[in-house]
């Protein structure tokens, strides 16, 4: 069988297999120039299927960019193909939104693929994701720990997006390119090592495969029955769960005793706590709350796990408008009602910068994520200065003099429950820097 012929027919068979393709309602093809994308484009037209492509300009190559966007546009022109197409100033969104320029772009093009499929009725987004892409996303998972969940690699189907090419191989679809004389665009930028997936593909992998000639043809297997042994994960964990997490209002209730009579605890907790934006670095900290006093808590981006009696209970956290802040690994600026924090982490620091409203602490000492918050009543600390003596804040403020109304716009930063910083006032003696210290962190205050 030629090779053209056999890549139509497997492809044709995998949509059949996975349901991919329904009725006569068009699809929209996200196209970016390059080799995978315009072989899909290429069979898409073959297999007569209604469709529609767009195109996305991230501006990120210059007149590169520009070129990729004119050439899918003339294509597409040439075979009255309907074409859409944008520009995203990625690199300002990704700064504005505190992402990778990969997050970035990747939230900036599903979001308008998504808009589009509303506005035309278009019934999925078709991708070029290949069986390499699986590979590499099912690796890349592994090593972030993302549990089970992520070893199953690239579905052929997902939230509205469907993968045709997800059963060929980069060489597959290189072979057909050829066969075919498809032209495409190079984008150089596939060749630097500076983006995660990048690294991975050029540098990880083909390393592992001088030791291990047969990784690929392994891990395309592995990820068959990882997805099969997830099926049966799942069922297990939907069975249980609702015996040990109890919705009461707002909040959700974890029997601590419960909970200890499963050897398997720590995922229980994990699969839980991941739909309330806990991160699977933070089950071991979570399980580690079964054992501590009543009060001790940690937090998500989102909610707030405490650990009362004998239960843990999820809830929301308030908005940052009514005084709370959570503050992650990574994040260089915070705003907040009563202002906004620079954040940096350095290898050594000016200890005369520390004042008021900079605080220097020793990076050691502090458990992320950091949560800024208005103070509250039986608030405690160890002022810098007083030999390790503990204050409640309420008369260290007396003390400075504090008027009632400035009182009110007083704000604290917390590292597991104890207080790092009375903003722009004092640090606690616990945080302080040391010759032993390693890092330090940074917080500068700027008033509104």
């Amino acid at each position: 069988m030629s090779v053209p012929h056999f890549f139509i027919t497997a492809t044709a068979e995998f949509i059949a297999t996975h349901q991919l393709l329904s009725g006569s309602q068009p699809v929209l093809v996200a196209v970016s120039g390059g080799a995978d994308s315009m072989v899909l484009l290429q069979v898409m037209a073959q297999l007569a299927h209604p469709f529609a492509v767009a195109h996305c300009n991230f501006e990120l190559r210059g007149e590169a960019s520009d070129g990729d966007a004119a050439f899918v546009q003339a294509y597409c022109q040439a075979r009255n193909i309907p074409f859409h197409q944008i520009r995203f100033d990625t690199r300002a969104y990704a700064a504005a939104q505190k992402q990778s320029i990969e997050e970035a772009a990747r939230h900036l093009r599903y979001d308008w693929f998504r808009e589009l499929c509303s506005q035309y009725q278009y019934s999925a987004i078709a991708t070029a994701h290949h069986a390499d892409d699986s590979i590499e996303t099912a690796f890349m998972n592994f090593c972030k720990g993302t549990g089970i969940s992520g070893l199953h690699g690239i579905l052929p189907k997902a939230g509205g997006i469907i993968r045709p090419l997800l059963w060929a191989s980069r060489a597959h679809i290189e072979a057909y390119a050829q066969e075919q004389g498809i032209s495409w665009r190079e984008d150089a930028s596939n060749q630097q090592t500076d983006y995660t997936r990048n690294y991975f593909r050029h540098e990880v992998l083909p390393q592992i495969e001088k030791i291990i000639p047969s990784f690929r043809k392994n891990m395309t297997a592995n990820i068959r029955r990882f997805g099969e042994q997830e099926w049966l994960y799942k069922q297990q964990i939907n069975m249980l769960q609702p015996k040990l997490a109890e919705q009461r209002g707002a909040e959700w209730y974890i029997p601590v005793r419960k909970l200890k009579q499963y050897p398997v605890a720590e995922t229980l907790l994990f699969e839980i706590l991941k739909a309330f934006d806990f991160t699977p670095g933070q089950s071991a900290e979570a399980i580690k709350l079964m054992e501590a006093p009543s009060g001790k808590w940690m937090v998500s981006p989102t909610h707030r796990l405490l650990k009362n009696r004998e239960f843990l209970i999820i809830s929301r956290l308030a908005t940052e408008t009514a005084g709370w802040v959570v503050i992650e690994p990574g994040m260089q600026q915070v705003t907040f009602p009563d202002g906004q924090l620079t954040i940096d982490t350095l290898s050594t620091a000016n200890l005369d910068e520390a004042g008021p409203n900079v605080l220097l602490a020793d990076a050691q000492q502090i458990t992320w994520p950091l949560v800024l918050r208005r103070r509250k009543d039986g608030d405690y600390f160890y002022p810098m200065g007083m030999n390790h003596k503990k204050k409640k804040i309420a008369r260290f403020l007396i003390d400075q003099k504090v008027s009632l109304n400035d009182k009110e716009k007083v704000w604290v930063l917390e590292s597991n429950s104890r207080i790092v910083w009375v903003a722009g006032m004092r640090a606690d003696e616990r945080f302080k820097v040391t010759p032993h210290s390693r890092q330090v962190l940074k917080i500068s205050l700027h008033k509104g």
